[in-house]
C-alpha cells in the first residue's frame, strides 16, 4: 500500500499548511490530497504547496463537475502537471444537488452523464488531441456556432484521473475509465460492496483491475480506551446520514445501506430530521465507528491497516488526530511507523 493524507489547511492558516507538507513530505508520505464543499476551491491549495515540494504526489479529492467546464478542468489539470513535474493526481466527482444547485446554480443532472463526458474531454485536452466531442451534456464545437475545434496550447500531459463515486453504475464506469477510485462511506469488511463493481467495469472494456489505484481510509487517534474514542465520531456519522443530501436522496446514506445498513440509516435520517440529534447519534454502533476508522492502540491500529490491506486498498489515506498541528504531526509519525511495519510483513 501507499500512504496519502490530507493538505492540513485549518482555519486560513497558510504558514502552518507549509510546514505541514514538508513534515509530511519528509515522514516519506505518498500523496496529499485537498478538496472542495463551499469554501476554498480544490486547484488553488495544491498551486501553493505544489513549489513547497519535490516528491509528494499531489492531488485533489474531489473537484466537482458541473462546477467548471471540462476544457477549464484539463487547462487546470495541465498548469498543476507541468508546475509538479507530473506530480498532479486529478480526482472528480458528481458531488451532490445541494452544492451543486443551491451553491453553482447549476442543474445537477444528469450527475452520471456529466462525469464520464467531462473524462472524455478532459483525456482529450491533456493529451494534445483535438477536442471535438458530441455528447448529450457537451458539444464541442457547438454545432452550427462559430466555435472552431481547438488543440490546447499547452504542452500535454498523461494526467492521472481518479473518480470517487458510489452507487453501483458510477463504480463500474470507473472501473471502464479511470486510474484510481476515491471511496467514501467505506468499510474495508464490506469492500466487495464497492469492489466488485468496479472489477465489472474494468473487465468489461478489456481492462485489469489490479492496475486501478483505490484509495480509502478513515481517522487515526491513539488510545487504550477504544470507547472514548468512538463515541465522540458518531455524530459525524449520524450527520452523514441525516443532512449530507436530502431525505429522498443522500449517496452516503445509500452506501451504507448497501453495507447492510438500511434500518440504521432510516432510523438515523428519522431522528435527524425530527431534530433529535443528539438520539440520532447515539443510534450509531460502535462497530460501526470502529470499522470506518483506524482506532485504537498500537495494536489495534496495525490490524485495521491489514484489515484495509487485504481488502484490496491500494492506497491508504488517513487524517490523524490532534488538537495541534504538532498533535497530528506526531499521530502521523507514529502511524507511519506502523504502516512501513505492515507492509513490511507483506514484503516478507
Amino acid at each position: 500500500m501507499k500512504l496519502a493524507v490530507g493538505l492540513g489547511i485549518h482555519n486560513e492558516d497558510w504558514p502552518s499548511a507549509e510546514i505541514w507538507i514538508s513534515e509530511v513530505e519528509r515522514l516519506g508520505i505518498d500523496s496529499a490530497w485537498s478538496g472542495e464543499s463551499w469554501g476554498f476551491d480544490a486547484f488553488t491549495p495544491l498551486a501553493f504547496v505544489a513549489g513547497k515540494t519535490s516528491r509528494i504526489t499531489l492531488g485533489c479529492s474531489i473537484a466537482q463537475v458541473g462546477t467548471r467546464s471540462p476544457s477549464a478542468i484539463a487547462m487546470t489539470a495541465l498548469s498543476l502537471a507541468s508546475m509538479t513535474g507530473d506530480r498532479f493526481v486529478l480526482g472528480l466527482g458528481t458531488s451532490g444537488p445541494q452544492v451543486i444547485e443551491g451553491w453553482h446554480g447549476v442543474s445537477f443532472n444528469p450527475p452520471y452523464t456529466r462525469l464520464r463526458e467531462t473524462v472524455d474531454i478532459v483525456r482529450l485536452a491533456t493529451s494534445g488531441e483535438r477536442v471535438t466531442y458530441e455528447g448529450k451534456v457537451y458539444q464541442l464545437p457547438i454545432p452550427d456556432g462559430e466555435g472552431r475545434a481547438l488543440r490546447s496550447g499547452a504542452p500535454s500531459h498523461d494526467v492521472p484521473i481518479y473518480l470517487a463515486t458510489l452507487g453501483p453504475r458510477s463504480l463500474r464506469m470507473t472501473g471502464e475509465l479511470a486510474d484510481g477510485w476515491i471511496a467514501s462511506s467505506f468499510m474495508p469488511e464490506h469492500a466487495d460492496v464497492f469492489l466488485s463493481e468496479i472489477r465489472t467495469g474494468a473487465e468489461a472494456v478489456g481492462r485489469n483491475f489490479e492496475d486501478i489505484e483505490l484509495m480509502a481510509g478513515g481517522v487515526v487517534q491513539f488510545g487504550d480506551e477504544l470507547d472514548a474514542l468512538v463515541e465522540p465520531r458518531k455524530p459525524g456519522f449520524a450527520f452523514e446520514m441525516g443532512a449530507m443530501g436530502s431525505p429522498e436522496n443522500n449517496f452516503y446514506r445509500d452506501a451504507y445501506t448497501r453495507q447492510g445498513y438500511g434500518d440504521l440509516a432510516q432510523e438515523v435520517l428519522k431522528l435527524w430530521l425530527e431534530r433529535r440529534r443528539d438520539e440520532a447519534a447515539a443510534l450509531i454502533p460502535d462497530e460501526f465507528v470502529i470499522a470506518s476508522n483506524l482506532l485504537g492502540t498500537e495494536e489495534q491500529v496495525k490490524e485495521r491497516i491489514r484489515v484495509y490491506r487485504d481488502a484490496g486498498i491500494t492506497i491508504l489515506q488517513v487524517s490523524p488526530s490532534g488538537e495541534t498541528m504538532q498533535e497530528r504531526l506526531n499521530t502521523l509519525g507514529r502511524f507511519v511507523d506502523l504502516f512501513n511495519a505492515v507492509n513490511t510483513e507483506v514484503s516478507e
